[in-house]
Order: structure tokens, then sequence, then C-alpha cells
């Protein structure tokens, strides 16, 4: 059986003594009321925010109700918000919502996100007076051994901004041919910057052969564009979210200071990293000259990504990104959020990895399907497809009508990402949609 606490662990509540034995199972009253604390016993139990509990009822057709969602809005009177604060719903999905697995970016903000984001303390962040975000920023910059740190709105704003501090017009960058940067972001260093990207084939496990790299840089010619930078990702998506060493990272570092560059780590799972790695986010930038990383991934934050490095590169970098748009005024709202995650999400990333390896192993016995368990060390699972099997997107779509939700990356190539709200069940059910879709 399931439990809350498993599914939502800072949100669960039992009554007194019981709490090993919450499990879900149908209260016996008959009805789809809702009964006070003290209505059933050993029922379910669910903290809806103020120590407010109620008992969860079960029909007998469903076996995961979820109650109605309360207003997040504090009831006002005589214009001052109520001293009872607001009620959040649960994350929890409803039992017959989908297993979304297309991406981790599906999160949702936990309870107590909801409620640090209606209580934040406010100011206007262009301004630098956002109280919320500037603690945001010190403990982001802290956590990545860094001078200083810079509130975005998104991975790809962060990306951007990094660069646009890095390089100027008609300047270069090395970078994975495989890389987010360079695959997934609309080509912005040059559309906005003008600085163009080299690249280099990424290896498997998502390094970059650094022999190859110092070919690449350029030789002082005026026929080339000026090398400025060496772009790494980490973990590295479209390489299995493949998580790259302190070690390795130090080799590129020192390669680029030999030359004269800077190194930038694309971070935007790097807490995925440090927990497959078992080591800190601060040993994995401390070769780096700039460092993003997101909230709304495996951290469950809503909105938002952080740039870190040193003072002076954080102060370049905030003229870029209000040219940019990303000047967000009270966004401390979403900080609060991001300041949630930081606390309280880290530590659990290694049970999506736990998950992406039961889904690997448990695909990895199916005829049509050619892949490698051992290569999933994160929360990343690509999945290929013998050419036996039906094409990508009919199993994609028959996929969707068992309530599983997956990305084609490929003709005949499928990702799944394990994440916050994702149980080791639902992996099963994942598995056993996969045997009734493909060939036996």
């Amino acid at each position: 059986p399931k439990r809350r606490r498993d599914l939502d662990p800072d949100n669960f509540v039992g009554p007194p003594d019981k709490t090993d034995r919450c499990d879900f199972k149908r209260c016996g009253h008959g009805g789809p009321s809702w009964l006070p604390l003290a209505a059933v016993d050993e029922a379910e139990w669910v903290i809806l925010g103020n120590n407010q509990a109620e008992c969860k009822v079960y029909l007998a057709a469903a076996d995961d109700l979820i109650p109605p969602a309360k207003s997040a809005i504090p009831s006002m009177s005589d214009g001052v918000p109520s001293t009872a604060g607001p009620t959040f719903p649960s994350t929890r999905r409803h039992a017959m919502n989908p297993i979304d697995l297309r991406s981790d970016t599906l999160t949702l903000p936990t309870p107590n996100m909801r409620r640090a984001m209606a209580e934040a303390r406010l100011g206007d962040d262009v301004f630098g007076e956002d109280p919320t975000i500037r603690r945001l920023e010190e403990m982001a910059a802290d956590m990545a051994g860094k001078q200083a740190a810079l509130f975005v709105p998104s991975g790809t704003m962060a990306n951007l901004v990094s660069l646009l501090t890095h390089c100027g017009r008609g300047d270069e960058f090395i970078v994975g041919d495989q890389a987010h940067i360079f695959y997934y972001e609309q080509g912005g260093s040059a559309q906005v910057g003008g600085i163009h990207p080299r690249t280099v084939a990424n290896r498997p496990d998502g390094t970059l052969d650094l022999e190859t790299v110092a070919h690449a840089i350029r030789a002082d010619d005026v026929h080339f564009p000026r090398s400025r930078l060496i772009a790494r990702e980490n973990t590295h998506n479209r390489c299995n979210g493949t998580p790259l060493s302190p070690d390795y990272l130090g080799e590129v570092a020192a390669l680029a200071a030999g030359h004269g560059l800077k190194v930038h780590v694309d971070g935007a799972r790097i807490f995925n990293a440090a927990a497959a790695l078992g080591v800190t986010v601060r040993e994995l930038a401390q070769d780096a000259d700039s460092l993003s990383f997101c909230l709304s991934k495996g951290l469950a934050a809503p909105v938002g990504s952080l740039v870190c490095s040193d003072t002076h590169f954080i102060m370049q970098a905030r003229r870029h990104r209000k040219v940019l748009g990303g000047g967000m005024r009270q966004a401390g709202v979403l900080a609060a959020a991001g300041i949630v995650a930081l606390e309280t999400m880290t530590d659990r990333l290694g049970e999506d990895h736990a998950h992406a390896r039961q889904l690997a192993e448990g695909l990895a016995t199916q005829q049509a399907v050619r892949m490698d368990p051992a290569a999933v060390r994160t929360n990343i699972v690509y999945i290929d497809f013998e050419s036996s099997a039906p094409p990508v997107t009919a199993t994609v779509a028959r996929l969707a009508e068992h309530n599983v939700h997956v990305l084609a990356t490929g003709p005949r190539q499928i990702r799944a990402v394990t994440h916050f709200g994702i149980t080791a069940e639902d992996i099963e059910q994942a598995l056993a949609a996969f045997r009734r879709c493909l060939p036996r």
C-alpha cells in the first residue's frame, strides 16, 4: 500500500501513535462525504494547511480520491488577511490522471511552496529590493561556492545571459553537438548575441574528447571568430542524463585556462548529478566560471533558474537579464518556492533515480527494446526500439491510451523522465502499459 507520507513527506500527518498504520484503505462509512479528524479510526490522514486534517473517503469505484481543492487565497476582514491562513491542495495526482513521464518540468509545487509563495516578503527586484529573491540568490551562491547569483525566469534565459556575459558579438563558444544550449534553445546565442557556436561531438557519456576540444580552439587569425568559452552540460540530457564528474570538469577547466578561455556549466539538473555522484554542487561547480541551474525540474518549484558566478560577472549578467525582459519586479512570490525547493527537495532526488532504473530494468526485458539499464544513472531514460517495433508515434499514442505519457525524441526513440510525484507503483503501471503496447 502507498502511504501519504511516502508521496508527500513534508505534509503527512497521522493520528497520534498510528502513523505507521495509516495506509490507503476504504474507511467503511460508505459515502463521498468528508469527516472530521476523530470520525474514523486508522484512515489515511492528509494535512491541508493550518493543521486542518480530514479523513479521505473511499468509494467502491475508486481507490485514490483527492479532496476538492480549497481556496489558496486568505480570507479578508477589513482588508486584513485572516490569521487562519490559506489552505493548499495536495500535490498528489488523482489516480485517473496520467502517469506523465515526458519531463521533470511537470512537477507540481508542494503545499509548503504554495504557502511560502503566499506569505513571501516582497520588493522591487529590478531595484534590488526584493528580500526573498535576495535570500534565494545568497543561498544559491553559497551552494555553488560562488560570490553571487542571479534569479532569472528560465533555464534558457540563464544560459543566454551567461553566454552574453562571457562573449561579445563575433565571438565563439565551443559546445557539444548534443548540448541543450545548441540543440533546444533556438540558436539564441547567434540570434540575439551574434555569438557563434562551434560544436564538438559528444561521446555517449556526455563528455567531449579534450584533444578534439583543443583543436577546436581558434588561432588568433583575422579569418576566424575569437574563441572565448567552453560550455558543458551536467547532467547531460541527450546523453542518457549522465552526470559529469568533478575530475573531468577540472580537466576541461584546465584546458580552457591554458588557452585563456572561460567555462560555463549548464547545470539545469546539477543537483541530480550531485546526488548520483555522491558529491556536492559546490564540488561540481568549483572549476566553472559560471553555473546555471533550474529550480523547476526535479526540485519541483513552479518557475525559475539561477546563474552563479563572481560578483562582477553577476553585475553584468543583471544588465543582460534586463534587456531580455527578465526583470520581474515583485518576483519574490516565485523565489519563495525556490527557497523551499533548495531546503527540502535536493535530498530526495535519489528516489527519482531509483524509479528511472526500475523503469529501465523492466523495459530492457522487452523484445522490441534496445537499451542498457546500466547507462541510466539519474532520472532520464532513453528507450531505443528495434526495427520490429511499431513506429514511435504509434507507440506514444497507444501508451497515452493507457494513461502513460512519454516523449518521442527520434524515429525509433522515446524519452521518459522520473520526478517528484511519480511513485514505484506508477512505474509498474507504466511497464504494464509498455508490455501491452509492444510486440512480444
